[in-house]
């Protein structure tokens, strides 16, 4: 993992998206990558799928996921299947990815990590 890289991303806010704007470069998405390796790409989005030991663990993460989006104005597509959560960010209003999809990504692999390990399904090595 790019440790400077993901500090830069969780030193930032999500801003809103100008007119114009374009997509990242799939050269700055590979590079961005590195920041949050636990996220894939699929269909140009960001993903990420989080196992839980209950489905009330699972909603209550999706509750924390709601809190970071709302704080950074930034909000992913979230899909709630008994014990797991599966994320989906993109920005919409550009049809591509942006810096914002890479720090909501890195802010939100923080508060995972700050979760207690007794809800989460530990990952086999």
């Amino acid at each position: 993992m790019d440790s400077d890289l993901r500090s830069e991303l969780l030193a930032r806010s999500c801003k809103q998206s100008e007119p114009g704007e374009s997509a990242l470069p799939d050269t700055e998405v590979q590079r961005l990558l590195g920041a949050v390796p636990e996220w894939g790409l699929l269909n140009g989005a960001l993903v990420r799928e989080y196992d839980f030991r209950s489905y009330k663990a699972g909603v209550r993460w999706f509750n924390e996921v709601a809190q970071v989006a709302d704080a950074e104005r930034h909000h992913p597509d979230a899909l709630v299947v008994w014990r797991k959560v599966t994320l989906t960010i993109f920005t919409h209003s550009i049809g591509g990815l942006s810096i914002n999809d890479f720090i909501l990504a890195a802010k939100l692999d923080k508060a995972f990590a700050e979760l207690p390990e007794s809800v989460v399904v530990p990952v086999a090595p």
